[in-house]
């Protein structure tokens, strides 16, 4: 039986009158990647501010579990549970990369051979073993992020938010820290993500729930999102007219563009369905040039459930 890593029952937050979260429910199995997705100020810090202990939610919200602790009763054993990476470096730019995961193991009060054990196996884990005694500030946007997500680590927490962790990321930098974050939940590590790329959480996530004025607008599989939003279509090209007007006749509810010799059919883009357009093809003796399937991607599903909307991003408290 698999066990919830994070549970949120009710969660309500509120700044002033601005109502940030409206009593959302959370339910985060161990060993896998959740994502949170959102627009700028849809409450996604705020939830991991609240589930890492770092702000309190509103009275009247639910039960609040993280690693099996209540977090208002046991925020220590939280903390003790999980490691946080923030959308800001917590990197210090004027010591080394080596003294940055010192200062860490000290914050966790290890023996002092314990901590450089450690920091030494992290720093050649994330590849940062040559750069460990340069100044953190020399390091590229990439290597400060790996090393943020090392310090994390020290601790060994079950339990990791990850925050936007790849924003500002150059796209292989990006794809390196989507392979840390795989090898993380491999080891048993629950990652609870929020990121701005839609093909980030499509990537790596297990679940993803769409946050939208303060309430959870649809969770699910990447797969069982793009389900809901109508639109999948097969393209069906001719460079032959005399095939494309064959395909016209045989396909009477395509639309089609007469100039560029395509064709447009609504589908699923199931293998049924697939088969069941070229059957009706075959039968009608026309063969088509090239054929594409488009489904409906979470680029789609996200401005079909939050509008496009995209609000000034919450004020960091």
């Amino acid at each position: 039986m698999t066990h919830s890593a994070i549970v949120a029952n009710g969660l309500r937050k509120s700044f002033g009158d601005r109502t940030v979260l409206d009593g959302i429910d959370l339910a985060v199995p161990e060993g896998t990647i959740f994502s949170l997705l959102g627009p700028n100020g849809a409450g996604k810090t705020t939830a991991v501010r609240i589930l890492s202990t770092l702000i309190s939610p509103d009275p009247g919200s639910g039960a609040l579990r993280v690693g099996g602790h209540d977090l208002a009763t046991g925020p220590q054993a939280v903390r003790a549970a999980i490691g946080v990476t923030g959308q800001f470096s917590a990197v210090d730019g004027l010591i080394t990369g080596e003294e940055n995961m010192l200062l860490m193991a000290d914050l966790h009060h290890l023996p002092r051979r314990e901590g450089r054990r450690v920091a030494a196996e992290l720093l050649e884990r994330f590849d940062l073993t040559e750069a460990a005694r340069k100044p953190a500030s020399a390091y590229s946007g990439g290597m400060r992020r790996r090393l943020d997500i090392a310090m994390t680590l020290v601790g060994s927490p079950r339990i990791i938010f990850l925050d936007e962790p790849t924003t500002g990321l150059d796209p292989r930098s990006r794809h390196t820290m989507w392979q840390i974050i795989r090898e993380l939940v491999t080891g048993g590590v629950t990652v609870f993500l929020t990121t701005q790329y839609l093909e980030e959480a499509d990537e790596l996530a297990d679940r993803i729930a769409v946050l939208h004025d303060g309430r959870i607008a649809a969770e699910g599989s990447a797969d069982e999102l793009k389900r809901i939003v109508p639109g999948g279509h097969v393209r069906l090209r001719f460079t032959d007219p005399a095939a494309y007007r064959g395909a016209v006749a045989a396909l009477p509810g395509a639309a089609g563009d007469d100039e560029a010799l395509a064709l447009q059919i609504p589908s699923g883009g199931s293998q049924r369905e697939l088969r069941a357009l070229l059957d009706r093809l075959d039968s009608a003796g026309v063969e088509a040039d090239e054929l594409t399937v488009h489904t409906p991607d979470l680029d789609d599903v996200f401005f079909a459930l939050t509008g496009g909307s995209d609000q000034p991003e919450e004020a960091v408290r």
